[in-house]
């Protein structure tokens, strides 16, 4: 009869230590989900700002075509060709 109890306190311990070790892995998963929550929130943020500074390059480039420099002179003429082409485009639309 003692080696029954024996295996049966054996297998209580073993089934306690992996329960702890459940709850443990629980909480470490529950903290990496949450740490994962923060940064793609935060990568987020990062890619909107790149993006607004983008917008902000090329309409600087544009404004420093159209006052004259001479650096970007060819896509500036691009730019503006492709928005009277929009423009015509939508003309072309509205009086059909």
């Amino acid at each position: 009869m003692s080696k029954i109890e024996d295996i049966v306190d054996s297998l209580e311990n073993k089934i306690s230590k992996l329960l702890h070790k459940m709850e443990v892995l629980k909480q470490t998963n529950d903290r990496l989900s949450k740490d994962l929550a923060h940064q793609e929130l935060k990568s987020l943020e990062q890619q909107q700002q790149l993006d607004a500074w983008v917008e902000k390059y090329d309409a600087l480039k544009m404004a420093n075509s159209l006052l004259g420099s001479s650096d970007n002179n060819r896509e500036t003429k691009l730019k503006i060709n492709t928005l009277i082409r929009d423009i015509d485009h939508c003309i072309a639309q509205l009086s059909e």
